[in-house]
């Protein structure tokens, strides 16, 4: 990935640190952001149960004026069968500390003669950083 700065030297070789420092368009990450996510199907099924997910989400991707994630997860496994979990999260909402997490809701693949419902929110991208 390059960006459209012709003083970095991240994209642009040959030229030194210095020439980043001085540059009027900074270099933007090669990566974004992910977030951890876990939570619990709602019960359904001809023999009521639920199942359990948790997993990372993948980098953001640019949304209107905000982000989303996409998460593909499998559930656990219950009387031999589990779901997917397919889906792209909402835009992010912002959160004290300059923070935000995403709200996801959804229905699982249909296996075993049944689909389960979900919804749940991303944990808070990079909590240990200001």
């Amino acid at each position: 990935m390059t960006c459209n700065n012709p003083n970095c030297p991240m994209c642009h070789p040959g030229h030194d640190r210095e020439d980043h420092d001085n540059a009027s368009l900074p270099c933007p990450p090669i990566q974004t952001h992910t977030h951890e996510f876990a939570g619990s199907v709602q019960i359904a099924g001809p023999i009521p149960h639920n199942h359990r997910f948790a997993g990372v989400s993948s980098e953001a991707i640019p949304y209107g004026k905000s982000h989303v994630h996409a998460i593909l997860v499998n559930t656990d496994f219950f009387f031999n069968h589990y779901h997917e979990l397919g889906v792209r999260t909402g835009p992010a909402i912002p959160i004290k500390g300059n923070k935000h997490i995403h709200y996801v809701e959804g229905k699982t693949t249909l296996n075993f003669n049944h689909i389960h419902d979900f919804a749940f929110t991303t944990f808070i991208e990079n909590p240990l950083q200001d």
